[in-house]
């Protein structure tokens, strides 16, 4: 996901995106703990991403 995406969300979609992201991120930890995991890569975006979405969180609490 490009940042420009993120930084165009509501703060409610924000929200959404993030839980999205962090269900994936246990899927990913449970598949590579069982050895089914084959996108090792993914893991590592994943992680990016859920660090964008919270840093534009952050980002626009502090503006209000």
């Amino acid at each position: 996901m490009k940042i420009a995406d993120v930084r165009g969300m509501t703060p409610d979609q924000l929200e959404d995106e993030l839980g999205k992201l962090k269900k994936e991120q246990f899927n990913l930890r449970f598949q590579k703990a069982s050895g089914q995991l084959e996108n090792t890569a993914r893991v590592r975006v994943v992680r990016r991403s859920i660090a964008q979405v919270k840093t534009v969180i952050a980002q626009k609490t502090a503006a209000k």
